[in-house]
């Protein structure tokens, strides 16, 4: 079930508020678990089994823990963790890429004629699993959301290890921290420590509530009005024939393609948060304004925010970070970035873009950064959009090879006929008009409108800033309007992050 979906919209978020404020507070959290597990188990059925089994093993371990800690000994009790968490991770998202790669291997050096059977095949025929955990082509499927899911649960196990948070002897508050909708399936990755007293203890008021809306609306405004409009072009672009994808259809399929993963993604994160306040629940950003960035180092601490600080926290940190010699410390930075990149997906693609993010990382940590700061804004700011961009060619593309193949194309080495592939045909007023908004959604204009909101209403100017909200309302309404038309007769296009 999609955020971005009519039934989603006019019945079950209806609903689940409806009932929400009509039982007793003492059964809110109940009602709210049910409702999460319902939505989950509409898009993943019997998988959910999967979801379920992480939460119980997740909050068994935050028990042991507690009481080995007690008795000096809880060090092997995160090592459990690790390798179960991990473990399972490893099996439903990256045991088929791992085992296609090393069949392609032993083809290459001639040890097979051809790859190895899929993992699938190892299965009994008569065997219920296959229908369970089988795609049609013999693969393990992948859990929708099982990466957030995952870094939820384990990062609980890990904040109780460093006493960051308490332990959550009550599983059914421990189910409902990991299965909370708003943010379940594409985040944001909530800590443990940053939501257990809400869902102890939590109040709604009338001008959260009316805040949770309005973040609601811009978030499926960005999803509907600007990501989907661009994937429409993107998607056919990126399909093109090498031999026949011309530069100007390269760049419009790329720039359609960085403004439809940032509307879709901080679309999706903005309607969690905006969920979240419906329910009394205060999440952490996701998204600072990351294409305003004048580097790579400043455009992770703008991008993904939840996924990058605890990438910081429980990976780089422990390593040593940048308390260690500086060689080292670029070490740190491209494990941390091969581990993101992998983290997406199980792709040679994945792991280049990482690679690729944390090469610019080290750079600019070693002497590329310096360098950045005498250099102009604007040239800053070219340079971050730029590798930024390249590297989504990368998150895009199907394989390296098509990656490669489309970056020539991008800086004209090899170049289609533009007669089989006219720009015309990708291109019309409507995505005019998506792009044009995306550019100037990217900007932080919004900020500059509220300062001045504030300053007038501190000045006692009422009737103006009683001019703003009625913009703000009537702006609201028209872009409820605009998405509702575009629910109405969109076709099927969830949320990027979904497959994470």
């Amino acid at each position: 079930m999609l955020f971005s979906s009519p039934l989603f919209v006019f019945l079950f978020l209806p609903i689940v508020l409806g009932v929400y404020f009509v039982v007793r507070p003492s059964l809110r959290n109940a009602w709210l678990l049910a409702a999460s597990l319902f939505f989950y188990a509409w898009g993943e059925n019997v998988l959910l089994a999967l979801m379920l089994l992480s939460i119980v093993l997740n909050w068994l371990f935050g028990l042991w823990l507690d009481r080995a800690r007690q008795r000096g000994s809880a060090t092997h009790v995160v090592v459990w963790a690790t390798i179960v968490n991990i473990g399972l991770l490893v099996l439903f998202k990256y045991a088929d890429w791992i085992w296609d790669s090393f069949g392609l291997l032993l083809v290459g050096v001639g040890a097979r004629e051809v790859p190895l059977p899929t993992l699938g095949s190892f299965l009994p025929v008569d065997s219920m699993l296959r229908a369970v955990f089988l795609t049609d082509k013999g693969g393990i499927r992948l859990p929708i959301g099982i990466s957030f899911f995952t870094f939820q649960a384990f990062s609980y196990v890990l904040d109780v290890h460093r006493n960051d948070a308490p332990v959550q002897k009550k599983l059914s508050d421990f189910a409902l921290y990991v299965t909370l909708f708003p943010q379940l399936i594409a985040g944001p990755i909530v800590r443990y420590k940053d939501v257990a007293g809400q869902i102890v203890q939590r109040v709604v008021t009338r001008a959260g509530f009316a805040y949770g809306i309005r973040r609601f609306v811009v978030g499926l405004a960005k999803k509907m009005l600007v990501a989907n409009l661009c994937a429409k072009s993107c998607d056919p672009i990126f399909a093109i024939p090498a031999e026949e994808l011309t530069t100007p259809l390269a760049w419009l399929g790329i720039v359609c393609y960085s403004l439809q993963i940032y509307f879709d993604f901080s679309g999706y994160s903005d309607m969690a948060i905006g969920l979240g306040k419906m329910f009394g629940f205060t999440f952490l950003e996701n998204f600072d304004f990351p294409y305003i960035a004048r580097s790579i180092t400043e455009f992770w601490r703008r991008w993904h925010i939840s996924l990058s600080t605890w990438f910081r926290d429980y990976l780089y940190i422990p390593l040593g970070g940048s308390r260690v010699a500086p060689l080292r410390t670029y070490v740190n930075l491209l494990t941390v970035f091969v581990f993101c990149g992998l983290w997406h997906g199980a792709s040679f693609s994945f792991l280049f873009w990482g690679l690729w993010h944390g090469a610019f990382l080290v750079l600019e940590r070693a002497f590329l950064g310096k360098a950045l700061e005498r250099s102009p804004r604007a040239l800053r700011h070219a340079y971050t959009l730029l590798a930024v961009v390249i590297g989504w060619v990368f998150f895009r593309a199907d394989t390296l090879g098509h990656a490669r193949a489309y970056l020539k194309a991008l800086f004209a080495i090899t170049t289609g006929d533009a007669h089989l592939q006219p720009f015309g045909m990708y291109s019309d007023a409507l995505l005019a008009t998506a792009v044009a908004a995306g550019i100037v959604g990217a900007i932080p204009w919004v900020r500059a409108v509220l300062a001045w909101r504030a300053r007038l209403e501190t000045a006692g100017r009422a009737r103006a800033v009683l001019g703003f909200e009625l913009a703000g309302l009537l702006g609201v309404c028209a872009l409820f309007y605009l998405s509702a038309l575009e629910l109405a007769g969109r076709s099927y296009n969830p949320f990027i992050y979904f497959r994470f």
